[in-house]
């Protein structure tokens, strides 16, 4: 004769009542997410039915900026809004549309020290940019924004060695202000 072992599952009033509740947990979450809005985990909302964006390049309107600065600027704008909003990015007529110009880019003495240089060098970068829904126009912004950040260097530092860094560091700012406006609304 083999011995045999059976398995029994034994369900109790309480192990039904669990299964219950979890599965209400489970029917609220999927409510919640199904939503009009998709949420991210940057803090962004969107309608659902958003899914393109038009970034046109931006117009270089400071007069000492370097030749490519609008180049790098718009491209980290798309690489900020393909990535974190999950948009997709379209050359025309997209749900989105952002443009504008860059105003301002300076370079000047913050700290003035004993000798004849200063101790800090602040290098500024100043953005204009509009922001449009087509889906959507109440989320548009009425007047193009204005956004400006700054960072700084050593005061013995040289702007051409340091330019690019500043730069790298600025843009970033202004991605996540630009950003933050359009989206996250605080």
């Amino acid at each position: 004769m083999r011995n045999e072992t059976k398995l029994h599952l034994y369900y109790s009033p309480f192990t039904k009542g669990v299964r219950g509740i979890l599965y209400l947990l489970f029917a609220v979450l999927l409510f919640t997410i199904s939503g009009c809005k998709v949420y991210s985990f940057t803090g962004a909302s969107l309608p659902a039915d958003v899914k393109t964006v038009t970034v046109e390049q931006l117009r270089n309107s400071a007069s000492n900026a370097p030749a490519l600065l609008n180049q790098t600027i718009t491209d980290a704008l798309k690489n900020k809004l393909i990535t974190e909003a999950s948009l997709r990015q379209v050359t025309y007529d997209g749900d989105l549309v952002f443009k504008g110009a860059i105003t301002g880019y300076s370079f000047s003495a913050q700290a003035p020290t004993a000798q004849v240089q200063s101790g800090v060098n602040r290098l500024t970068i100043t953005v204009q940019v509009s922001y449009e829904s087509k889906k959507y126009p109440k989320d548009s912004w009425k007047q193009p924004e204005t956004f400006s950040r700054y960072a700084d260097a050593s005061g013995n530092a040289n702007l051409s060695d340091v330019q690019d860094a500043l730069i790298t560091d600025i843009v970033k700012q202004l991605m996540d202000d630009i950003f933050n406006k359009a989206f996250v609304k605080w």
